[in-house]
């Protein structure tokens, strides 16, 4: 069973940084994607970025140059530093794990509040 625990978010003005974090434990695949999804109120869950084993980042248009992912692969970790937060990045974020077959795994979610 894999699991995963996300920390990090609050809140903090608009202009402020947030760094989240998120570690897996559990039977994980060596190669894989990990990631941060956010979804704010009345709206869809959206990505935000990913990142794999090999260090290959992919992120949303929305919060590019703002945002960056990265991870240790050792600790099984994924981290989301946050800069520039705006209004509209409140939401609350959530740490997905994914790997072939379809072993897709989800954090409960840290809540990001910016406030203007």
């Amino acid at each position: 069973q894999v699991q995963l625990a996300e920390s990090g978010g609050g809140l903090v003005q608009a202009g402020g940084s947030l760094r989240l974090s998120c570690a897996a434990s559990g039977d994980i695949f060596s190669i894989n994607y990990m990631g941060w999804w956010r979804q704010a109120p009345g709206q869809q869950r959206e990505l935000v970025a990913t990142i794999t084993t090999s260090g290959t980042t992919n992120y949303a248009r929305e919060i590019e140059g703002r945002f960056t992912i990265s991870r240790d692969n050792a600790k099984n970790t994924v981290y989301l530093q946050m800069n520039s937060l705006k209004p509209e990045d409140t939401a609350v974020y959530y740490c997905n794990l994914f790997w072939g077959g379809g072993m897709d795994f989800w954090g409960q979610g840290t809540q990001v509040t910016v406030s203007s």
